[in-house]
């Protein structure tokens, strides 16, 4: 996928749009054919602990739509930080096996990028 970033204002209540469009020309987007954009704010801020924000797929697929909560909380962890991430009012037509592993590939790309130094 490569991403493109709209807008971002990084505060609480600070609105965002992203869009992310796939590489594979099989691959199936929510807003396009092959693009999924969606937009939302930050509900929440707490310095090196929680984020949580409140997003939106811009989409005319009653069941693509409706807004998600997604909260990723930061704990200490022996050596480390555990990344908890919880993703809350998930739409129904979006298979909650694909969303696990999109979130599985992301944390594993961000693991790979801390480490890395």
């Amino acid at each position: 996928m490569t991403s493109h970033v709209h807008a971002f204002d990084a505060r609480e209540g600070g609105a965002f749009r992203i869009s992310l469009t796939y590489d594979a020309p099989t691959a199936t987007g929510k807003t396009t054919a092959h693009t999924d954009t969606y937009h939302g704010h930050f509900a929440k801020l707490v310095a090196d602990e929680q984020v949580v924000e409140v997003t939106e797929f811009e989409t005319e697929d009653p069941a693509l739509q409706g807004e998600m909560t997604i909260t990723v909380t930061l704990v200490d962890a022996d050596g480390g930080t555990d990344v908890i991430a919880v993703h809350d009012g998930l739409p129904s037509g979006v298979p909650s096996a694909d969303n696990e592993e999109g979130w599985r590939m992301s944390l594993a790309k961000l693991a790979a990028f801390v480490e890395a130094g």
